[in-house]
């Protein structure tokens, strides 16, 4: 009995398990049952419709330090995600880097690096401040404005935090121009 639970758990943890929350494809790598429902969770709390990502994303759970993104894949932290509601802004923002990546084009960019007061969009510009990148600015508002809850972890506390980049009304409405998605109520 110990050997088939111990191959279950195994398993869960090689074998990637499929997820379509909130419109999104996905697959996890190395999440736990714990992990898979906090991800699900957090695209799901969101108003943001995932499903304008063309391509099936890889989920990768792990110590990694920091979490981050790549086309295709997001690598999450697992003591990040074990805080539970709090990692929600963190997983929503990494996906909202795959907009970026696979539906935003140079137009689209430059129209949000303006409207976002961003300085550059993507580290093409070395020695900017984190928040001076627009792709940046861009996933912390999509976390923010597509989730505005006390509980979010990026709601801005003042006007320079990337999440205050915009009203999240605003933002929305040009979201929903820039990428042809409805806004949401």
């Amino acid at each position: 009995m110990l050997r088939r639970l111990a191959a279950v758990l195994a398993a869960a943890f090689i074998i990637p398990a499929s997820a379509q929350a909130a419109g999104g494809d996905y697959v996890f790598q190395g999440a736990s049952a714990a992990e898979r429902s906090t991800v699900r969770g957090a695209l799901n709390a969101s108003s943001f419709d995932w499903g304008v990502v063309p391509k099936q994303v890889t989920v990768h759970v792990g110590r990694y330090g920091v979490s981050r993104s790549t086309p295709g894949h997001l690598w999450l932290d697992r003591g990040l995600l074990a805080s539970g509601r709090f990692s929600w802004a963190t997983i929503m923002d990494e996906y909202a880097h795959q907009v970026d990546f696979f539906v935003l084009d140079p137009a689209r960019r430059a129209l949000l690096q303006q409207r976002l007061g961003a300085s550059a969009w993507c580290y093409e510009v070395s020695g900017l401040a984190h928040g001076a990148h627009g792709c940046e600015r861009f996933a912390s508002m999509v976390a923010w404005a597509y989730w505005p809850s006390k509980d979010n972890s990026y709601r801005p506390a003042s006007p320079a935090d990337e999440s205050a980049a915009m009203p999240a009304g605003e933002f929305r409405a040009l979201l929903s121009t820039v990428v042809g998605m409805p806004t949401p109520a």
